[in-house]
């Protein structure tokens, strides 16, 4: 049985070392300037002192507060509680109600503001780091009144999603515009998606290393092989069988094969437009696209950070999906965004 353990911050009621740097000048030597007593919110503590300090260098005043308190009526402690109660399911009436029975009246617009104010700085904490390789995919999420397009970027290292925004993934200048900012920021230079045609154009215009989720390609591939097996003729069935062996065993130089195998079917279009495709010909663009793209199926096995699924950002965007179907309805982009992404970080 798994054991979850979630550390807090600590709130003492006084603070028994004095400040070590004025926030304003960075001086070091200080006179106390008197003190007051703070009632706060917060399941163990109610009442802290403050006490306030003049720099001796600026002659500028300023309050230095005990250890999990800051200007607001909440102790930090209850306010990632909060949050994290949100996210575990609770409505803000139900963490009303929960709160209350320990003593701690809280609206249900202040636990609101917890959720905005821990998604900001987990937010904060994310956009601020080195990520190599990250995962990029679309969730469909009701908001609004009506379904949303949310793109989330996650760090393929612990799983975390990094950011999120309203993207469509078939409009190659929108993703463009939400993965170059932290290809600069961030120092991406792989990135883990479907096979959407979308992310192949983005990456190869930003100049990233692209791998292709194996489990995405392996079922379209195996659903394209299975529906061909019962249309083309029967003396290019074992190609078909070869194509899927190539898939199962991923050889370094499969795309020379495949295209050998390209060069053998014969062409039965002859470049009319409006003539459908057959059997053979579809078998011909499928061979022709896994051959042009057969890089992008073994990033993984020459990168070991490089995963060869994409599954953690399926995981994150199956969080947010739960979290937002147990909500009554958001009320802005903003704040569904905000609610998203603490949703999709699991326990906080």
């Amino acid at each position: 049985m798994s054991i979850v353990t979630i550390k807090l911050t600590d709130v003492k009621s006084e603070n028994s070392e004095r400040p070590r740097k004025c926030p304003y000048c960075e001086g070091e030597i200080f006179q106390r300037w008197g003190q007051v007593s703070k009632a706060i919110r917060d399941q163990k503590v109610k009442e802290v002192v403050v006490y306030r300090y003049r720099c001796c260098r600026c002659h500028k005043t300023f309050r230095h507060y005990p250890e999990g308190i800051d200007r607001k009526s909440q102790s930090q402690r209850l306010r990632k509680v909060a949050a994290i109660m949100w996210m575990l399911g609770l409505s803000y009436r139900s963490l009303e109600i929960v709160l209350d029975f320990f003593g701690v009246k809280l609206s249900r617009m202040s636990g609101w503001r917890d959720v905005q104010e821990r998604s900001g700085q987990l937010f904060w904490q994310q956009i601020h780091k080195k990520v190599r390789v990250i995962g990029l995919d679309v969730g469909y999420v009701k908001g609004m009144g009506e379904t949303q397009p949310v793109m989330v970027a996650v760090d393929m290292g612990d799983g975390l999603p990094i950011t999120i925004g309203y993207v469509d993934e078939k409009d190659p200048k929108a993703v463009k515009r939400f993965l170059e900012p932290l290809v600069q920021h961030l120092g991406v230079s792989v990135v883990v998606t479907d096979d959407l045609m979308t992310y192949r154009t983005v990456t190869d215009q930003l100049d990233l290393e692209h791998q292709v989720c194996q489990f995405h390609l392996r079922r379209w591939v195996g659903r394209t092989l299975r529906e061909l097996r019962q249309t083309v003729p029967e003396v290019w069935q074992e190609v078909v069988d070869e194509i899927q062996m190539i898939i199962d065993e991923l050889p370094i130089n499969g795309e020379r094969r495949l295209f050998q195998l390209w060069k053998l079917i014969p062409e039965t279009r002859q470049g009319r437009k409006d003539e459908p495709y057959s059997p053979l010909d579809q078998l011909r663009y499928l061979i022709i696209r896994l051959a042009e793209n057969w890089k992008r199926y073994r990033v993984f096995e020459w990168d070991k950070e490089v995963p060869w699924t994409n599954n953690l950002t399926e995981q994150a965007i199956g969080r947010m999906k739960m979290r937002s179907r147990t909500v009554r309805g958001y009320k802005s982009k903003r704040g569904m965004l905000n609610a998203l992404m603490l949703a999709g970080m699991g326990l906080c």
